[in-house]
């Protein structure tokens, strides 16, 4: 084991635990357990749970007078349960043992990614002054999605009796994970049974509220052959109860093996048969150990991604986040992509825009995983089209925030936590999000040539997306342009105009555009389908050729406002008040939530030139310079290095990056200027969640679309690499900071070409393959790769 692949925790500290539990978390894409002690219960401090991908559930709460909805992922019963005490040989037992206890001379925590292992040490010396060691070893199988299994041994030093262990599995949970939401209703289980079956089995079984999802939960505890056991139940959980000899040679070790079942797997049965059957027949923790091992191994070579230094071990650990919230267990599952992972319950485990930063990774490595991602949105398009009609549009429109069914899931209100206030949210207005799984379908074409879901599931996606932006665009004859108005753009700060009664602001740059781009695309996909399909979708969509003839024109004449020589943000930026940010930074020092810090003067963000995060500057990200400038030539408009420039540079210092994505946003677009502050930005964002940048928010969840954006900054933005079925296009940025790297991919059926970037060189290897030769490009420069397995080196120009 070497310090490049583990994450460890020397010391314990209550107030740092609950980051502690986020980043040590284990999952396998189905479902995951936070990395809290199993010795601990929910508090202020600990917070043990366990999330199931794709398991949601509808509470109705009372909030400031009025009746709010909210559908939350469900914290499922615990399996880890288990605590310990001392009792001497006279019978006198001690308190139960905790890392809140006192009496806890040492504690380390070691998390190792390569075999996907969470280890605790602790040392307690108790108030009789008996001192024992304990050793927690926990897994959530990567090749078996079932199960989870953690092994306890304890060790006596200088004292001889027996250790008094309780293994419980508890039902009685609620959501409780994230204290803004505390006035909200978290009692999402109901209907418990429990039970205990031969060889050491006990199970729970309960159903979620309202969507009616079952769930059941079984544990083998296995200790000493022979070893007396009392087993009790309570109202939602089962306790089994074991007196094990220890002696300074002397160890006792407790093993408990877990599986889980819900009615969400399929094929559907009796749930607590199968998982009592399921748990009674896992192998035991050695062998199960082993095969973790190796189907962690199997992972790490298929997303290889290979950074020197501290910064690729962080990288590393982002990694084994994203793989663990989705494994290729998800392909198999009906689930998008968690905001903040399988980790715990703050944006109460929606679906926002996140897989944007997300699936260019997950494509160039796990294209399976990818492509059944997409498909959560497509099963949920029906539901998208509602939508749109209820709005009085066309097409279809995504919610901003999505769950189970694919409905709008953003809350009416949200918690001022500086002011104690609850206000109207208006985030739904965020439609940008369309645009977000529509170029998500053309990236994963053009890095898979996955020609039956284009034409099939992504061609109705692209199309109806589409279509809801024609709608949505209102002609000006004042300007002669198409205007989309009363939306939220990605900043998320300006909701509203100063004063306005309605919500929503006009002409949002990165919105028009990217709708533009969306329209472009729909109507290239429709001259290269073939002609069935073709006109099974023109007709289904109403698409006569006056219609398509305003698609065009529609693409080509969206409105995008300008001020002071840069581009607005949205109409009207330019006119709203400077902000004071130096004395903002002196009052508050950390003004991420500059929104929240207005409000509770009384004041609000939309009176000032202030983002959230990335709105404009995202265009940077999404698109290279030459692309970007061709977006504005088609729309008539002339944007370049010197235009674009001056805007990054505009909003730069107008951005308190309230958000994880923005550093990232900023450092690639930055790295792409070769601005020197490019690696302060990435920095940050590369640090995000290992530090905590934002106060706490980590503890209640890790922010998967940042983690799984790193890797993506590290493989396709130092490199400059762009897919497609001319082949594989490589511009390298330089940031020096992270070169050099190394990672494999897959690419249009080629599967383990690697990438190498050293300062001035890359080099390229495709494995044997019946796909033939890869095209690559490089700056002044093209080559033909052959699938052959040798290593091809390039010289890349100076600076």
């Amino acid at each position: 084991m070497t310090a490049s692949w583990t994450w460890e925790y020397g010391c314990y500290e209550a107030k740092t635990e609950r980051l502690v539990e986020a980043l040590c978390t284990l999952g396998n894409g189905r479902f995951a357990t936070r990395g809290a002690a199993p010795e601990t219960v929910a508090g202020p401090v600990h917070y043990p749970a366990t999330y199931a991908a794709g398991c949601y559930n509808r509470l109705t709460s009372h909030v400031a007078g009025q009746q709010v909805d909210n559908e939350d992922t469900v914290n499922l019963p615990n399996w880890t349960a288990l605590r310990y005490r001392c009792i001497a040989d006279g019978g006198l037992a001690g308190d139960w043992l905790t890392p809140d206890d006192p009496g806890m001379l040492h504690y380390k925590v070691v998390l190792d990614l390569r075999q996907g292992t969470l280890t605790r040490h602790m040392l307690f010396q108790d108030g009789q002054g008996r001192r024992l060691g304990v050793t927690h070893v926990r897994i959530v199988h990567m090749g078996d999605p079932f199960l989870a299994a953690q092994r306890t041994t304890f060790r006596a030093y200088g004292w001889s009796g027996l250790v008094e262990v309780e293994s419980g599995l508890d039902g009685a949970v609620t959501n409780a994970g994230v204290d803004r939401y505390s006035g909200l209703d978290g009692h999402h289980l109901t209907d418990h049974r429990t039970g205990f079956a031969p060889h050491g089995l006990a199970w729970v079984a309960c159903r979620t509220t309202s969507s009616r999802i079952d769930i059941a939960l079984a544990a083998r505890t296995v200790t000493r052959p022979g070893a007396p056991v009392v087993t009790s139940r309570t109202a939602a959980g089962t306790v089994q109860t074991f007196r094990l000899p220890v002696a300074p040679r002397r160890s006792a070790t407790v093993v408990k093996t877990a599986a889980l079942y819900t009615s969400l797997d399929r094929p559907a049965g009796d749930l607590v048969e199968r998982a009592i059957e399921h748990a009674s027949q896992a192998p035991g923790f050695p062998v199960l150990l082993a095969t973790q091992h190796s189907a962690w191994e199997r992972l790490w070579e298929e997303g290889e991604l290979s950074v020197s230094g501290e910064k690729g071990r962080i990288l590393r650990l982002h990694l084994f986040h994203v793989l663990q919230t989705l494994s290729p267990h998800t392909a198999e599952l009906d689930v998008g992509v968690p905001a903040r992972g399988l980790h715990g319950e703050a944006y109460r485990g929606h679906v926002f825009w996140d897989e944007l930063f997300v699936i260019p990774y997950i494509t160039l490595h796990f294209p399976e995983v990818a492509r059944a991602l997409l498909m959560y949105r497509h099963r949920r398009l029906p539901v998208a089209r509602d939508a749109a009609r209820r709005a009085g549009q066309s097409g279809a429109m995504f919610p901003w925030q999505s769950g189970s069914s694919g409905q709008e899931e953003s809350q009416a209100l949200h918690l001022n936590p500086r002011s104690g206030r609850w206000l109207p949210d208006h985030s739904h207005l965020q439609h940008h999000v369309g645009s977000a799984i529509a170029l998500n379908v053309c990236r994963y074409d053009r890095a898979t040539g996955d020609t039956g879901f284009l034409h099939g599931p992504g061609a109705e996606l692209l199309l109806e997306i589409a279509a809801f932006w024609v709608g949505a665009a209102v002609y000006d004859p004042e300007r002669k342009r198409y205007r989309i108005r009363g939306v939220l753009g990605p900043d998320e700060y300006h909701d509203a105009y100063p004063d306005a009664t309605n919500p929503g602001i006009d002409d949002n740059a990165y919105t028009n555009v990217m709708a533009a781009w969306v329209i472009q695309q729909g109507l290239e996909l429709l001259d290269e389908l073939p002609p069935a399909r073709r006109t099974e979708l023109t007709g289904s969509l109403a698409l006569d050729r006056a219609a398509l003839e305003h698609w065009e024109e529609v693409s080509r004449r969206l409105y995008v406002p300008f001020h002071r020589g840069v581009i607005s943000q949205f109409e009207g930026y330019g006119d709203l008040a400077e902000l004071d940010w130096a004395a903002y930074r002196a009052q508050y020092g950390d003004i991420r939530r500059l929104d929240r810090i207005l409000e509770a003067e009384g004041d609000t963000v939309n009176r000032y030139q202030a983002s959230k995060q990335a709105d404009v500057v995202m265009l940077g990200y999404l698109f290279r310079p030459v692309e970007l400038y061709g977006l504005f030539a088609r729309l008539g408009y002339r944007l370049d290095e010197a235009v674009w420039r001056a805007t990054v540079a505009y909003y730069l210092p107008r951005t308190s990056h309230g958000s994880t994505l923005s550093s990232l946003v900023h450092g690639w677009v930055l790295a792409r200027q070769k601005n020197p502050d490019a690696w302060k930005y990435c920095e940050e964002a590369l640090l995000g969640d290992v530090t905590d940048i934002q106060g706490g928010t980590t503890g209640e969840g890790i922010h998967l679309g940042a983690m799984a954006g790193t890797l993506d900054l590290a493989e396709r933005g130092v490199t400059g690499l762009e897919t497609g079925p001319a082949g594989l296009y490589v511009d390298p940025v330089p940031l020096r900071e992270i070169e050099p790297v190394s990672f494999t991919l897959c690419h249009r059926g080629h599967r383990g070409v690697r990438i190498r970037l050293l300062p001035g060189r890359l080099g390229i290897a495709v494995p044997e393959s019946l796909e033939g030769p890869v095209n690559l490009v490089l700056p002044g420069e093209q080559a033909v790769v052959a699938a052959a397995g040798d290593e091809h080196w390039f010289r890349l120009p100076s600076d």
